[in-house]
C-alpha cells in the first residue's frame, strides 16, 4: 500500500482533532469534516471498534478520501466499565464534560461513599481505524491504565483528562503538558501501531 499523503481526520471534536493532528507527520495534508461541512454519523455500535469503523467508513464515503477515525473513552472498573462507549454522551447534547465528570462522581458516590480515599481503577481506550476506497485498512487499539482523581485537576487536554491519573504518575492528564501526555496516552499507543501507513 502506498503512503497516505492526504487524510480526513474523522472527528468533529476539536480536542480530539488537535491531538490526532499532532501525532500525524507534518508533511501530510489534513482535513476535518467541518472543513468539508460533513456532520457526524450516528454512533450506534456496541464497541469502540464498531463505532470507530462507523465513523471512518461514513466520513470516507462522504468525502471520497482516506479517513482516520478514533473512538475512545474512559472505563471505570467499579462502574462496570461505564461510561465506556458512552463517554461523550454522558456530557449530554452539548458534550459538556464538566457535566460528564460530575456524573462519574455521582455514580461513584452511589457505589461506594468512601471512593475518594481509594484507588479507583480506570483506563482510557482508543481504537483508530483507517478506511480507504471502500474498505477497512486497519484498526488498532491503545489503552492506558490509571485511577480516578477525587477532584478535577488541571486545565489541559479535554474530556475526562482532569480526572484521570495514569499509573505510576501522581498528576492527572489535565495537569500534564500536552507533549508529556502525547508520549504515553491511549491515542499515542494506538497510533504507534499504524504509523507506517503515513
Amino acid at each position: 500500500m502506498k503512503k497516505i499523503t492526504k487524510l480526513l481526520v474523522g472527528t468533529n471534536n476539536k480536542g480530539k482533532f488537535k491531538e490526532i493532528s499532532n501525532l500525524l507527520p507534518k508533511n501530510l495534508k489534513i482535513y476535518s469534516p467541518s472543513d468539508l461541512k460533513i456532520k457526524s454519523p450516528a454512533e450506534n455500535g456496541k464497541t469502540f471498534e464498531e463505532n470507530s469503523l462507523i465513523k471512518a467508513r461514513y466520513f470516507s464515503k462522504k468525502s471520497k478520501m482516506t479517513c482516520l477515525s478514533d473512538d475512545s473513552g474512559l472505563e471505570v472498573d467499579i462502574l462496570n466499565g461505564d461510561p465506556g462507549i458512552y463517554s461523550a454522551r454522558w456530557g449530554g447534547q452539548k458534550g459538556d464534560f464538566v457535566k460528564a465528570i460530575n456524573r462519574v462522581f455521582k455514580e461513584l458516590d452511589k457505589k461506594d461513599k468512601n471512593w475518594k480515599i481509594k484507588k479507583i481503577k480506570a483506563r482510557f481506550i482508543c481504537v483508530l481505524t483507517i478506511y480507504q476506497s471502500n474498505k477497512k485498512i486497519i484498526n488498532s487499539v491503545g489503552k492506558i491504565e490509571g485511577y480516578i482523581s477525587p477532584s478535577m485537576k488541571g486545565k489541559n487536554g479535554f474530556g475526562y483528562d482532569p480526572i484521570f491519573i495514569p499509573k505510576e504518575k501522581n498528576v492527572t492528564f489535565g495537569e500534564m503538558k500536552p507533549f508529556q501526555k502525547y508520549k504515553i496516552d491511549h491515542r499515542f499507543k494506538a497510533f504507534k501501531k499504524i504509523k507506517k501507513f503515513f
